[in-house]
């Protein structure tokens, strides 16, 4: 079966390495601690407030999903961040572009094998995940559909380390940038919505499109259903009610998720093209730059 060539010497170099297998026992050591520190909170509540242990176990699935997120959010960028511009810090960069791939498959095959990568944390960390679940009162298909959250995680999070190691010369610049676009996702996202809080202004449907591509919405949505069979965002555009009165908050939370998850699908894609055409040495600015160097050996 044919393979990436990128991915295929990652995942050779990865399995003869040590690294991965210490940072998998960071991760499930990680895993691990937060499980023992949520139940003896539940614990604690519990008895306090006369409450069944058993019904406040399935808190554990929200607690430790968010936990491996961000150890992913974490993980992927400082892998990725290298990923080109270490090639150019080993000078093999220019002898990886004379070969047949082309600068979008060099630039894929980087970001597969850092999904990869990170998917193999998840599944190594998935039966710490799993004891949330064994007590009972949650779906296993739950379980599921946050390992394809996870993928589409860190195939959002590698593409924006693939950008910017694409665009900056140091690795710590990098990975500097990464977390800068973090941010704007994050936090620049929420901001028309903010403003009108903080303006008293009414707040409009208008405003909340700008969520579509917020990752803390898109997470918080999805826990918020798993745990409630609530839509967050259907109170938000008022389902059921007013203008959204024609819609039910099922159908709210699954075309939400959906055009959510296809934006960032599209972002993740835009991201890799734009870092192709960066490190791609036909184009204008490639070109300009090999003049530069013969110019600087001659």
């Amino acid at each position: 079966m044919w393979m990436n060539p990128i991915v295929k010497k990652d995942v050779k170099i990865q399995a003869r390495s040590m690294r991965i297998s210490w940072g998998v026992f960071a991760y499930v050591g990680i895993m691990a601690l937060v499980y023992f520190i949520a139940m003896l909170i539940i614990q604690e509540e519990s008895i306090y407030n006369f409450d069944n242990i058993y019904s406040r176990i399935v808190g554990l699935y929200p607690v430790l999903a968010i936990t491996q997120i961000a150890l992913l959010g974490l993980i992927v960028p400082v892998r990725t961040a290298s990923a080109i511009s270490g090639e150019k810090d080993r000078q093999t960069f220019d002898i990886m572009m004379t070969t047949a791939m082309t600068p979008f498959s060099v630039v894929f095959g980087k970001t597969i094998s850092a999904v990869l990568t990170g998917m193999f944390y998840v599944v190594a960390g998935m039966p710490v995940m799993a004891l949330s679940f064994v007590i009972g009162g949650m779906s296993w298909s739950y379980l599921l559909w946050f390992v394809l959250i996870t993928l589409l995680v860190s195939f959002f999070a590698s593409s924006v380390g693939i950008f910017c190691s694409s665009v900056c010369k140091k690795t710590i610049s990098a990975v500097i940038l990464t977390y800068a676009i973090y941010g704007f996702f994050f936090c620049v996202t929420a901001l028309p919505s903010l403003f009108a809080g903080i303006m008293r202004a009414t707040f409009t449907s208008s405003m909340s499109w700008f969520y579509l591509i917020n990752p803390i919405v898109y997470l918080s949505e999805f826990f918020v259903w798993a745990m409630s069979g609530n839509s967050m965002v259907g109170e938000l555009f008022d389902v059921g009610q007013g203008t959204a009165a024609w819609m039910t908050t099922d159908a709210m939370h699954y075309v939400w998720m959906t055009v959510s998850t296809i934006l960032f699908v599209a972002i993740s894609f835009l991201f890799l093209v734009i870092a192709a055409k960066r490190i791609n040495p036909l184009s204008k600015r490639g070109a300009k730059k090999a003049a530069k160097k013969i110019d600087r050996m001659g």
